[in-house]
């Protein structure tokens, strides 16, 4: 919609650092006196809106950003519908610039779900070797003990005979 400038731009804040880590949720807050039926969140470089909200009671909006990774990084700026006003917009209200930084996984992170695993197998590796281990030992007994049982009954026999 055409932008008019009878309108104020909306006011914007980042609710967090300009500069987060990976993986961080950012909201991204949007407001003015109650003429917006709804915001829009604009990105540079995007010619459409990224996300449309209605506003609170007392006329902010908020925009969450889920997990953001580097891509997520750049200008961002608010307009919104005035009500009963639906094919006009506002300007875009002034800029917060968010910064992604790629942060190194964290434990548990991609190099440590490919660790867990390994460590499950190597695990389950020496699990069954001891239980091989303890099954052969055992059934060596089993086997050398008959063997020493049957030597007895026949030095038996032969001492009776």
């Amino acid at each position: 919609p055409p932008s008019d400038h009878s309108f104020p731009p909306p006011n914007i804040a980042l609710s967090s650092e300009e500069c987060v880590g990976t993986g961080t949720n950012v909201t991204i807050r949007c407001w003015n006196k109650p003429y917006g039926a709804a915001f829009l969140l604009h990105k540079d470089g995007r010619s459409a809106p990224i996300q449309r909200q209605d506003p609170d009671v007392g006329g902010t909006a908020a925009f969450t950003l889920f997990g953001v990774t580097p891509e997520d990084s750049g200008t961002y700026r608010c307009s919104y519908r005035p009500r009963g006003h639906p094919f006009l917009s506002s300007p875009l209200g002034d800029n917060v610039t968010l910064e992604v930084t790629p942060t190194p996984a964290p434990p548990g992170g991609p190099t440590g779900v490919e660790e867990r695993p390994r460590a499950h197998l190597v695990t389950a590796l020496v699990r069954g070797f001891v239980a091989a281990l303890i099954f052969s030992l055992g059934v060596f007994f089993v086997l050398n003990a008959r063997c020493l049982w049957m030597q007895g009954d026949e030095s038996r026999g032969e001492e009776g005979v």
